[in-house]
């Protein structure tokens, strides 16, 4: 009976989490030079088209350029040398539930932002070394030495 119980929790709230890992949350519009996504482990070549989903994470070389639209519109574009990771993403209007976080470990980036921002403005944050910023609904580009 206990074993029954097990089971039934696992298969309760495990498709839930492979569901929050698999949702999609934006895709990359372009590429230049040499730009991978790494997602659990794996090493993927970006091309335009390719999706991302949370806890992705995108690094350009050196003369390596992406840009990435995400379900909210926001726009994120990555110079040479970037090491970005998307730690949060959440969009979900009808639940009201918001939220995208950002990890820049180095590199630049150029961020416009979408419907979070200006639907939740507390709930953007793009992080580095050295400090986080809150997104209040605008455009910015920064880079980060390293």
């Amino acid at each position: 009976m206990k074993e029954l119980c097990i089971l039934l929790v696992l298969l309760v709230f495990c498709p839930t989490f492979v569901q929050a890992q698999d949702e999609r949350i934006g895709s990359i519009k372009n590429v230049e030079g040499e730009v991978f996504v790494l997602r659990g482990g794996e090493t993927i070549a970006a091309e335009a088209g390719t999706v991302l989903y949370r806890a992705d994470q995108l690094k350009t070389g050196e003369t390596g350029r992406v840009g990435v639209v995400f379900r909210d519109d926001t726009r994120l574009s990555l110079g040479g040398n970037s090491d970005l990771a998307v730690e949060q993403f959440e969009f979900a209007p009808g639940e009201g539930r918001f939220g995208l976080v950002l990890r820049l470990a180095r590199g630049m980036a150029a961020f416009v932002s979408g419907q979070i921002s200006k639907l939740a403005p507390d709930a953007v944050r793009l992080e580095t070394p050295v400090g986080t910023v809150g997104v209040r609904g605008t455009h910015f580009v920064m880079d980060i030495v390293g």
